[in-house]
């Protein structure tokens, strides 16, 4: 694909997003008005007469269908979410189970998980930022400001310093002074990076008792001479009968969110 196909897309974006926002209220003038010629002299103003320039309703919607698009990467990548998926994931896979639980259940499983963790950094979020900015006491910009700072600080609790410092000498910044001087976009990948080493830790000691039952059942079935027969057949419902009772959801779902503690 060349470059005009990418400018082609791109334009076919841009109006497809326009039309959504605009279509609606331009048909509802036009049901009202009759139509009127177009006028020949055009002019834009921006601001009032003190010489702010407040976001509009339309633009107000345009970013929020903007952050909207991209709720699920955030939820993915600055929260939680991406050490509990793989570790749940991990679990499932020690069992061997098969399909037993779901996708469904697992990823839901992580997002409220997800949601229980991050909670305090929400509430956070919601009295420092969001809420000052819906009763008109500081502009967008500053809310975005005092909101991102308690995700940063979250980030930060659990990013290795190791890999911070990767990423600060891949972009070939400065040394920064101290964390406020440290670019989001420096934070996130270290941050994301430091996630799935402890996520992958985690699912190493999950998968140590589960390999000793398999193999145990595999010797034991070679020394009977039953070659033939999968040992995997054997030893899954012994796997399931330990995770039941040492109540296995109860301890791993308790490590994880002790992790975040």
């Amino acid at each position: 694909m060349n470059l005009k196909w990418y400018r082609i897309i791109f334009i076919a974006v841009v109006l497809f997003v326009m039309g959504a926002v605009f279509g609606d209220t331009l048909h509802a003038q036009q049901s009202q008005t009759p139509m009127q010629p177009f006028p020949v002299n055009i002019s834009v103003t921006a601001g009032d007469e003190n010489g702010s320039m407040p976001l509009t309703t339309t633009l107000k919607i345009v970013l929020l269908i903007t952050i909207l698009s991209l709720a699920p990467t955030i939820l993915t990548m600055v929260t939680s979410f991406t050490r509990i998926v793989i570790i749940l994931s991990f679990m499932k896979r020690a069992i061997g189970t098969g399909s037993q639980p779901s996708a469904q259940i697992m990823v839901g499983m992580a997002l409220f998980l997800t949601m229980y963790v991050m909670t305090p950094v929400w509430n956070e979020i919601n009295n420092d930022a969001l809420q000052p900015l819906f009763n008109k006491e500081i502009t967008e910009m500053e809310a975005f400001e005092r909101g991102i700072k308690p995700i940063r600080t979250f980030m930060f609790k659990y990013t290795r310093t190791k890999d911070l410092g990767l990423f600060i000498h891949l972009s070939k910044s400065p040394r920064p002074k101290n964390m406020d001087d440290v670019p989001t976009t420096t934070l996130i990948p270290a941050f994301i990076i430091s996630e799935l080493k402890t996520a992958f830790q985690m699912g190493f000691v999950l998968f140590i008792p589960f390999l000793i039952i398999d193999m145990v059942t595999a010797s034991v079935l070679l020394a009977m001479g039953m070659i033939v027969l999968p040992p995997m057949t054997i030893s899954m419902p012994f796997k399931i009968l330990m995770f039941v009772m040492v109540d296995g959801w109860y301890l791993v779902i308790r490590s994880i969110t002790m992790g975040f503690q």
